[in-house]
């Protein structure tokens, strides 16, 4: 089972401005704990890490399409400041591409969203799509899709 300890190779300030990818209607920064409790119920496990309130939807209350969802609660306002998606089905590099867009070409970044490839303290590939507010983190094997962190853009950044 994977751990509550939310991913630490992304350092994400605290969102000040709400423009970000959201995830099943849940968008950090604008919305509240308490609207996706209402959406998903009671979550399966709640604990704070760093100050912040995690809540956890894992095993029978996972969100349909997750092995789990966790969503950073941010303690002054009440809203959702970040969330981690771990997907159920094998998703590849290609769909991703499909859906989210290329890499980034050198130069002018362009008008529309493509990713910068990364790698972690542990040098597994991740794509940071910025204009997204979205980090997609991979396996081991680097071609399929481990996890999805989704927040403000400014903290993207």
């Amino acid at each position: 089972m994977r751990t509550l300890t939310a991913l630490a190779v992304l350092a994400f300030a605290a969102p000040t401005v709400a423009v970000a990818k959201p995830w099943q209607g849940v968008e950090p920064g604008v919305t509240k704990k308490d609207e996706v409790v209402k959406k998903f119920g009671e979550p399966s496990r709640t604990v704070t890490q760093d100050g912040k309130e995690i809540i956890a939807y894992l095993g029978k209350e996972a969100i349909k399409g997750t092995s789990q969802a966790q969503f950073k609660v941010d303690p002054g306002t009440g809203l959702i400041e970040r969330i981690d998606v771990f997907p159920g089905p094998v998703i590849d590099k290609e769909t991703i591409e499909t859906n989210y867009g290329p890499a980034c070409p050198s130069g002018p970044a362009p008008a529309t969203p493509c990713y910068q490839r990364k790698l972690t303290d542990d040098f597994r590939t991740y794509f940071l799509y910025p204009k997204l507010g979205l980090a997609i983190f991979f396996n081991e094997d680097g071609k399929t899709v481990q996890s999805f962190t989704f927040t403000t853009q400014k903290a993207a950044k």
